[in-house]
């Protein structure tokens, strides 16, 4: 089974920018975070209402994808603006927005896609949290062998695996697995293939 790899990007790290402009454009930044948070509360009542696969979908094209038209309506406005140089901050938060419309926008039509990062970030916060453990890698290559398996970890528990059998069934299964199957092993694919066996 084939899983297509596509690209969403993440409304906090753009949202990120807009706060940096707000003292050089108070008015025109907090047209942005308005909007941007009006966003955001779409994506708390489909968490408050528990909403789930095509009904997730469907309360995000009904109620956050006018928002987030509207958001890039008053965005193409602004980068229309005669008065706004490249050196404003709020041409720098456009600027991160206009290349990536069509990553923001992924959201909207995959219900897996969660809004922002902010979960992976949490997430991967144990690599800088045991900073001090990783001087004992030694090497560059013990240090991404770390990333590799930190990784690895992260992505179980997203997926509600549990690290431990992963491993244990991935070690086990590995020296027989085809390598042109390899991506079977990644662990949301392995819990659809073979979390069942476990």
């Amino acid at each position: 089974m084939l899983h297509q790899i596509i690209h969403a990007q993440c409304w906090t790290h753009s949202r990120r920018y807009f706060v940096k402009s707000q003292d050089a454009e108070p008015e025109a930044t907090k047209e942005a975070l308005d909007c941007i948070g009006a966003i955001y509360k779409v994506e708390d009542e489909i968490r408050k209402a528990e909403l789930q696969g095509e009904e997730k979908r469907e309360y995000r094209q009904q109620k956050a994808k006018p928002l987030v038209d509207q958001f890039f309506n008053w965005h193409e406005k602004q980068l229309q603006r005669l008065d706004l140089v490249k050196s404003n901050p709020l041409s720098k938060a456009l600027g991160y927005v206009n290349k990536r419309e069509k990553e923001l926008r992924v959201y909207l039509d995959d219900p897996n896609v969660a809004i922002d990062t902010n979960h992976l970030e949490r997430g991967l916060r144990c690599i800088p949290m045991g900073r001090k453990n990783w001087m004992f890698c030694w090497t560059e290559e013990g240090a991404e062998n770390v990333a590799v398996f930190q990784t690895l970890i992260v992505s179980c528990l997203l997926a509600g695996i549990d690290p431990y059998k992963y491993f244990v069934d991935v070690l086990q299964r590995i020296s027989l697995h085809p390598a042109r199957d390899i991506r079977e092993l990644i662990p949301r694919i392995w819990k659809e293939k073979f979390g069942a066996i476990r």
